[in-house]
């Protein structure tokens, strides 16, 4: 089959290699799409991944062309949504359904073989059933939506509160929604980039500014969710927050983060809760974040075409890389077509 294998950072070759088998408990997938996530730009590019070579690639979709002897209630032609995570299910963390902290982990496309192919086995458990008529694009979606549902969960938000995102990749454009779902009567998003913050307000964003020109006045936040990982967006995160307000860090980060003194005293004075959240998944293994985030893709609820600006073929992998080094171009979601 052909898969884009990452040999080193930066060096990604399209070849052929062995289509992987299933064994008694997998299912063998034909890939229908696959995303490139914000954590694959640098493991491909500088970090590398926790082995190598590996293919990449852990945000997809795909229909079920072989069952291993043991699996049933599945059949051939479904298509299935994909949670990336294998979790040990031993661990005190597995034992108490917090996956995400899961201390003996597995993982598509960092520690195991992913997607960006053109076929994956993929244990049984991690399937998911998808909608009837659902875009596989749109399957291949869960995980970033379901991420940030998994984040606006570390901390209340009802009905006529204002939430707040920093940082509008898809995982913030999906949060941006969520919390319009939820009933935020109102929802401030910051960027560094005017292009994600015309997709901030298609995804329902009422307030919006560039976090490099003047603040505006905008109403304190509820719920911020800080899905940037800088560390000047850490500290405007938690100064947008309002009394007793909440701020879930999402945004991984790739160099210290320090809370500014200003910072540190509105924390202090107007009591505000600070989170982290990681990953995606709850009990029962991959959770409601997962099974939500389904059946809202699939009744149309939460909106997911817009973002996508590229869909190259396998073979433009590498190219589509360059470009994201080069950042020559608007990108916001790519989605790989195998």
């Amino acid at each position: 089959m052909r898969a884009a294998v990452m040999y080193a950072p930066g060096d990604i070759r399209v070849e052929d290699v062995a289509k992987p088998v299933a064994g008694p408990d997998d299912v063998l997938l034909k890939v229908a799409a696959c995303g490139v996530c914000g954590s694959d730009i640098p493991r491909m590019l500088t970090k590398g991944a926790h082995r190598m070579p590996i293919i990449c690639g852990h945000e997809f979709s795909g229909h079920i062309v072989g069952l291993g002897g043991d699996v049933d209630g599945w059949s051939e032609g479904e298509l299935v949504s994909v949670a990336p995570l294998i979790p040990c299910r031993r661990c005190d963390q597995c034992l108490t359904g917090s996956f995400s902290r899961c201390r003996d982990y597995d993982y598509f496309g960092s520690r195991r073989d992913g997607a960006y192919a053109e076929y994956v086995a993929v244990p049984r458990g991690n399937l998911l059933k998808t909608p009837t008529g659902i875009d596989p694009r749109a399957a291949a979606m869960t995980d970033p939506a379901s991420i940030a549902l998994h984040a606006i969960w570390k901390a209340p938000l009802t009905i006529g509160q204002t939430g707040g995102v920093v940082g509008c990749g898809p995982i913030g454009l999906f949060a941006i929604q969520w919390m319009r779902l939820m009933g935020a009567s109102s929802v401030v998003a910051v960027d560094v980039s005017e292009q994600k913050l015309e997709q901030a307000r298609e995804a329902g964003a009422t307030h919006t500014f560039l976090s490099h020109g003047p603040r505006p006045v905008v109403p304190p936040c509820d719920l911020i969710i800080e899905a940037a990982g800088h560390p000047s967006t850490a500290n405007l995160a938690v100064r947008l927050a309002g009394p007793g307000g909440h701020v879930v860090f999402i945004g991984i980060p790739t160099q210290d983060v320090g809370l500014e003194i200003a910072t540190f005293n509105h924390m202090l004075r107007q009591e505000i809760s600070l989170h982290g959240s990681w990953n995606s998944f709850g009990a029962p293994f991959p959770g409601p974040q997962w099974t939500t985030t389904l059946e809202k893709l699939g009744s149309g609820e939460l909106k997911w075409e817009f973002m996508i600006t590229h869909e190259p073929g396998l073979d433009e992998l590498p190219d589509m890389m360059g470009k994201f080094r080069e950042r020559n171009e608007f990108i916001s979601k790519v989605m790989v077509r195998p």
